[in-house]
């Protein structure tokens, strides 16, 4: 899953895929599709999701490590809905993240990182470390055999 290319845009809901740079700000193409629209550096601030991390009680760690685990649990952990009470969205978080840092996760961090996992899952963006590995470590493990010997 390449986060780089997916921002949040502050003052404009969803997700946004960067299609281009300008110097005066980004072309970006909402998720859900649409049409590519400039947007503004001097009204907006472009946060990749890359770039995002959630406190634990030790340190922090990436937006991509909390989507992995809410894919791995999403089996046997119903995703709550995003308007969902406060108190069943930190009891989801503390399932799928049981040291993030309850008291500088706001539910409403909370709520973002549901809607935004929705968002990406439904298009398939959310893969697993394991599967990107398994992918790529076949492709390497099993090359062509072009000069492989017969046996006679």
């Amino acid at each position: 899953m390449e986060l780089s290319k997916i921002l949040s845009i502050s003052g404009l809901g969803g997700l946004f895929h960067l299609e281009s740079q300008r110097d005066n700000g980004l072309i970006v193409r909402p998720l859900e599709g649409g049409k590519t629209r400039f947007v503004s550096s001097r009204k907006h601030l472009f946060t990749p999701l890359e770039n995002i991390t959630i406190y634990t009680l030790d340190d922090s760690i990436p937006l991509k490590v909390v989507f992995e685990e809410m894919k791995k649990k999403s089996a046997e952990l119903p995703l709550p809905e995003p308007k969902s009470d406060g108190a069943v969205l930190h009891e989801y978080m503390k399932a799928v993240i049981p040291d993030y840092d309850d008291e500088r996760v706001y539910t409403s961090d909370i709520r973002k990182i549901v809607k935004w996992y929705i968002q990406l899952d439904g298009r398939g963006l959310v893969v697993l470390d394991e599967e990107e590995e398994g992918k790529e470590s076949s492709e390497e493990d099993h090359p062509e055999a072009e000069d492989s010997p017969k046996e006679s």
